[in-house]
């Protein structure tokens, strides 16, 4: 009797598909212009648009990925334009903080103060209420 051939080839590895660190913008729809870093020592995870300058900080563990970042801003869109309540200037109800320009949003244990009240983060509705006057 003779010995068994052994396989010429190894073990086939498969290969592991990495997730998506760029993404597109909610605000402006540009493609991959929205970056995502995540620091896991203190638990936050931040994205920015590189176009429109939109940011979102959000609470992150160790089992988090950017993509749960993003689709928590997304949620957390979602939640602004629904919510009937912040027409009349309620706090929204999500867990993130969201800015736009220059303001990077308040950080983990930042209340807001009086300059923050004034500070304008939709003016859609301005816009059209000046459409209405002038026809």
């Amino acid at each position: 009797m003779g010995k068994r051939k052994k396989s010429s080839r190894g073990p086939v590895a498969k290969k592991r598909e990495m997730l998506a660190t760029q993404f597109k913008c909610v605000f402006c729809n540009s493609e991959d212009s929205v970056s995502v870093s995540m620091d896991k020592k203190i638990g936050i995870g931040s994205l920015s648009c590189k176009q429109c300058h939109q940011a979102f900080q959000t609470k992150v563990t160790n089992l988090d990925a950017p993509v749960d970042v993003y689709s928590d801003w997304v949620d957390a869109c979602d939640a602004v334009a629904n919510d009937p309540d912040h027409a009349a200037g309620a706090a929204p109800a999500y867990a993130g903080t969201m800015s736009k320009g220059s303001r990077a949003g308040l950080a983990p244990g930042e209340t807001m103060t009086a300059e923050d009240e004034g500070f304008v983060v939709d003016d859609e509705g301005d816009a059209e209420a000046e459409y209405a006057e002038e026809e």
